[in-house]
């Protein structure tokens, strides 16, 4: 089964710059590699994260931290999804 995580956080205005590069630096930390990460950003300084594991719906995998509160401004938000093909 392929498993997807989605990790999506929204800077603080016009810091936007610097959660793109936390984000890269934590991804580059997770403890396993995913199948799969792509990394986008949208207005509004919002940055997503996608990984892709191949591991049951509910295994315990590594996720990407909460960002420091000075540097977002509001919880992560965070989606599991289960591939249907």
């Amino acid at each position: 089964m392929t498993v997807a995580l989605m990790w999506e956080a929204r800077a603080v205005p016009g810091r936007g710059a610097d959660l793109l590069a936390w984000t890269e630096e934590r991804v580059r930390e997770l403890p396993e590699r995913p199948l799969r990460r792509e990394t986008f950003r949208a207005p509004q300084d919002r940055v997503l994260v996608i990984t892709w594991w191949d591991a049951p719906y509910d295994a315990d995998l590594p996720e990407l931290p909460e960002p420091d509160g000075e540097l977002t401004s509001r919880p992560v938000h965070r989606w599991r999804f289960e591939s249907l093909g």
